[in-house]
């Protein structure tokens, strides 16, 4: 179920829980009536629930709550004497740590560390030398916290530092897993410099990550959650940037808090983000998929590579009659040459996670193995039905239809559990 933290009084308010070492204790805490909110679901609004008395009739309070801020980094040092000052009084309530993960960037990061944590600020660097990218530097930066409650932002401040404290109040509630800082959702905004390109690309990404979450902004790089439930995670291999949506699915997070936040040009530096970034998005999203749906996303891989075979299929076929070439020999080499197309991607792109289960020849030679059975399904399907039902002797081309259908379908379970498997043998 969805929850959405929503505007209300002074601020962003839900019902507070408190937290001791690594457990989360449910002992619920409503706000005051004049900071009170709602928490909204996809089922109705739910309200605050009355205060919870300790038994010395004091409320329950978060004071023990150790917060741990991960701010990834590569060429930002300009942007840290900025950033940590606003994290450090954003979190004045709350004990915590702020960790800058630097991918060495040899631009003076360590210096901007080491003078921050002189003026007092609790920040301490983590260099990598042998890995590069924001997500797994995110990963890294976690690794190596000693907070309960865990969160992550960018270090060009396009993240808005004052939002931390009502991010880490409304985790405080028991019902959320996880809470993003949203652009979309209602009073988050972003910064009138963007081009309609750059706004037409957030909105085209975000409606493909629809699939795995169903909150506003499943793309925000700014989010916090509990440890506990960060460490329910088995495998996290994430692909580029988008560690908070790789965090949700493989967390199993259903129940996610929404912040409002301006989402702002950075100060000093360059943005990142490119065609390659917006390639590993792709490939970070068939891994979710392969990950969330398992087989159905192999099988739905399986058809549009399929389905790009038949084009190819018939433009190999129209260039050879074109070339006076006769047409049965066009006919087989156009066949030929689709189902190696397919081998291809399929290997490439379906069954990329056990694609070097087998030496390359001997999978090739499996795949034509397995067509072959596909093709000689789909026939004799087709025939059968034409000749001993009524309907399909009147309706072939229903029947052939069924017959590639099902002959498709042979065609994958052999190529999902015979041709691209880890075991051999």
């Amino acid at each position: 179920m969805l929850y959405r933290v929503v505007e209300a009084g002074e601020g962003t308010f839900v019902q507070h829980c408190s937290w001791h070492g690594q457990a989360q204790q449910a002992s619920p805490l409503a706000v005051s009536r004049e900071r009170a909110a709602e928490v909204r679901s996809l089922d109705g609004v739910f309200p605050l629930e009355e205060p919870q008395m300790k038994a010395s009739g004091q409320l329950t309070r978060a004071e023990d709550v150790l917060v741990s801020v991960v701010v990834p980094t590569y060429r930002e040092a300009d942007n840290l004497p900025l950033l940590v000052p606003q994290i450090t009084a954003a979190l004045d309530s709350w004990p915590h740590e702020i960790l800058v993960v630097d991918d060495d960037s040899n631009d003076g990061t360590d210096l901007a560390v080491e003078t921050l944590r002189k003026q007092g600020h609790s920040v301490r660097l983590v260099l990598r030398t042998d890995q590069r990218g924001l997500s797994s530097a995110v990963l890294r930066g976690f690794a190596e916290a000693k907070g309960t409650v865990l969160a992550c932002m960018d270090a060009d401040l396009s993240h808005p530092p004052e939002a931390l404290s009502r991010m880490i109040k409304a985790l405080e509630n028991e019902r959320v897993e996880i809470v993003v800082g949203s652009r979309y959702v209602a009073g988050g905004t972003t910064d009138g410099k963007w081009s309609w390109l750059r706004k037409l690309n957030s909105k085209v990404a975000t409606l493909m990550a629809r699939p795995f979450c169903q909150i506003s902004d499943p793309l925000a790089g700014y989010f916090a959650l509990p440890r506990v439930v960060f460490e329910r995670a088995e495998v996290l291999n994430p692909v580029g940037y988008k560690i908070g949506l790789e965090l949700i699915v493989k967390c199993d997070c259903t129940r996610v808090a929404e912040v409002p936040i301006h989402f702002s040009e950075r100060c000093f530096g360059q943005s990142k983000l490119g065609l390659r970034q917006q390639i590993d998005y792709l490939r970070h999203l068939k891994r979710l998929a392969d990950f969330k749906f398992g087989g159905w996303s192999q099988l739905a891989q399986f058809c549009v590579v399929g389905a790009s075979g038949v084009a190819v299929d018939l433009l190999t076929y129209a260039l050879l009659l074109r070339a006076a070439i006769a047409i049965s020999l066009a006919r087989a080499i156009a066949i030929f040459t689709a189902m190696s197309w397919n081998f291809v991607l399929n290997r490439r792109v379906s069954f990329s996670a056990s694609r070097f289960g087998r030496p390359i020849v001997d999978q090739y030679f499996f795949w034509l193995a397995s067509c072959g059975l596909g093709a000689i399904t789909s026939w004799a399907a087709a025939v059968s039905l034409s000749f001993f039902t009524a309907f399909f002797a009147e309706h072939l081309f229903i029947a052939a239809i069924l017959g590639i259908a099902l002959g498709s379908l042979i065609n994958f379970i052999l190529a999902r559990y015979w041709v691209f498997t880890d075991e051999v043998g």
